[in-house]
């Protein structure tokens, strides 16, 4: 019988290098197609006439995300990981191409919808396929590549979107994933081989349901209120009351179901509720801040579409060096509490100097701005989702984590669409101050805007203009501050649990050899189930009960 967390035959290091490499290529996939719109938006909402749609670009795509993450995540421990990764990589690609032949706004915004759903299946397979393969006290120095990957998309997504927006055409912005994921989807064909389970229990359908309605309706009322609707509106007070009424419906569900979509005993485990609300306030914090950047490089300082992505380099690089830092520290010692504290403390710096910001801010004091806020991001983005994994039973790994994503996801989701709201709402009061008469030369609205526009406007026309966007977006980075002080407090009060030596598979393998010496047998669908129905006590992987059906690989 193998020793637990020994590697199997088919498990040495050559696989395993493989299997990250292939993981690295489809998060960056997922990763950058958050930033990479984000360059070329400005260009796309003017010559798609739709200024009015400009936050669903990026809403869309993390609604999606956010809905189809918590299924990928309960479907990989019920089913196995490979095939649903597979599938998302495909529908991936599919969003991807019909995004670049979109026609209007309402198509695109569509399309991006689709690429969400692939999405999150890059992204949460990703994350639960290395914690199958790699122990949690090793995992923090493949996880920080991992998290870095983030950061590199933050600024070559902006940096590729620009060039591509410059040089070629925006519809290339999408088109580019094509190649990428072709490679991504031969490579993980080929080289990820992980046990099959064998699943008795029926779906959770209703659970899907209901979540996706709640957190579809809890979107509308953060897009909607306050721009196209009042907040005391019918319209926005029914959504209110339908997403409230929904995500009770959801929870009496779940409470019910067999094989929850989210177990409601995960909110009984410390470690993943603080690190859940954790990624929820840095979430709506990191890319509410993120988002509408480059369009204010762009407009304020009249750069280019490819010299906004360069600025923001500071910050992959200090990213980099903190993420790859943090990791080594965390498998060196042990220990990962203090990271995420001083992170959102780092993070909350940046945002205040940030919002001391106006046209005449100097473009390096800005690079330093951004790096900071690199720096803070990388001690911790990936250390979360590690304390997460190594506080549940293994056989809820998927689950756990993208329960985890789903609310910071979430955080994403909202943050992008208020601040969206509130900077789309300021900038069109504004601009109809800079342009009285509503239009400017060619009988452009302003809903119809460009940088390339913009800059061949009369000097006097094109200042109202850049001070509107700098008067619209700096005072929402002060907003930012709190709620990153916010996350600080939430991290004073994560457990810090000692991390496991064995994974996952091993555990399983294992078990599966001594069910053959032995003669017992496993319980066909008990592959992500525990015998007691319950989370075990923070730290402990193993658990009494029917044990999990010997693997076979697909």
């Amino acid at each position: 019988m193998p020793t637990p967390g020994a590697p199997t035959a088919a498990l040495q290091k050559p696989r395993i290098g493989w299997i990250f490499t292939s993981l690295l290529l489809v998060m960056l996939l997922a990763s950058l197609d958050q930033t990479i719109v984000g360059t070329a938006l400005p260009t796309i909402v003017g010559e798609l006439d739709g200024l009015e749609h400009m936050s669903w670009t990026i809403t869309a795509y993390t609604l999606a995300l956010t809905i189809a993450m918590p299924v990928y995540g309960k479907l990989g421990d019920l089913v196995g990981r490979k095939r649903l990764f597979l599938v998302a990589i495909s529908l991936f690609l599919l969003g991807s191409a019909l995004c670049g032949f979109a026609q209007g706004m309402v198509e695109l915004v569509l399309f991006r919808g689709l690429q969400g759903l692939g999405g999150a299946g890059l992204m949460i397979m990703s994350q639960t396929i290395i914690a199958d393969v790699v122990p949690a006290k090793d995992r923090a120095r493949f996880m920080a590549p991992m998290g870095a990957v983030f950061g590199v998309s933050a600024v070559a997504g902006p940096l590729i979107g620009g060039w591509l927006t410059d040089s070629v055409d925006w519809r290339w912005v999408f088109w580019i994933n094509l190649p990428l994921g072709a490679v991504a989807l031969a490579v993980a064909a080929l080289t990820i081989h992980l046990p099959q389970r064998r699943n008795t229990a029926r779906i959770d359908y209703a659970g899907m349901v209901t979540l996706a309605l709640a957190l579809t309706g809890t979107v509308l009322v953060a897009s909607w209120g306050g721009t196209r609707y009042a907040w005391g509106s019918a319209t926005i007070l029914a959504l209110s009351a339908a997403s409230l009424v929904l995500a009770v419906v959801f929870v009496l569900v779940e409470r019910r179901a067999a094989e929850p979509v989210i177990p409601m005993r995960l909110f009984r485990n410390r470690t993943f509720v603080v690190t859940t609300l954790l990624g929820l306030v840095v979430g709506a914090g990191m890319m509410g801040a993120l988002a509408y950047l480059p369009t204010y490089l762009q407009m304020s300082y009249g750069v280019d579409a490819t010299e906004s992505g360069l600025l923001l380099l500071p910050m992959v690089g200090a990213l980099l060096v903190t993420s790859i830092g943090s990791g080594a520290v965390v498998t060196r010692t042990g220990r990962y509490k203090a990271l995420p504290v001083v992170g959102t403390v780092v993070a909350a710096a940046a945002m205040l100097g940030m919002s001391t910001m106006d046209p005449g801010t100097p473009l390096w004091l800005l690079c330093v701005y951004v790096g900071v806020l690199g720096a803070g991001l990388g001690l911790f983005m990936q250390i979360i989702v590690l304390a997460v994994q190594n506080a549940v039973d293994p056989r809820e790994i998927g689950t756990a984590t993208s329960s985890n994503n789903l609310f910071r996801e979430l955080g994403v989701t909202i943050g992008v669409a208020v601040l969206g709201t509130v900077f789309a709402g300021r900038l069109t009061d504004r601009l109809g101050a800079a342009l009285p008469g509503g239009a400017v030369a060619g009988g452009h609205g302003t809903s119809s805007l460009t940088p390339e526009l913009v800059r061949s406007l009369p000097a006097d026309v094109a200042g109202g203009v850049v001070d509107a966007y700098a008067d619209s977006l700096t005072p929402i980075f002060l907003w930012l501050v709190p709620m990153f002080l916010v996350g600080t407090v939430i991290a004073l009060f994560l457990p810090e649990v000692p991390l496991a030596s064995t994974t996952p598979m091993s555990e399983a393998e294992a078990d599966a050899t001594q069910h053959e010496a032995t003669g017992e047998t496993g319980d066909a669908g008990g592959a992500a189930q525990t015998g007691s129905g319950q989370v075990p006590a923070q730290g402990q992987h193993r658990t009494a009960g029917p044990l999990p059906p010997a693997p076979t690989r697909d």
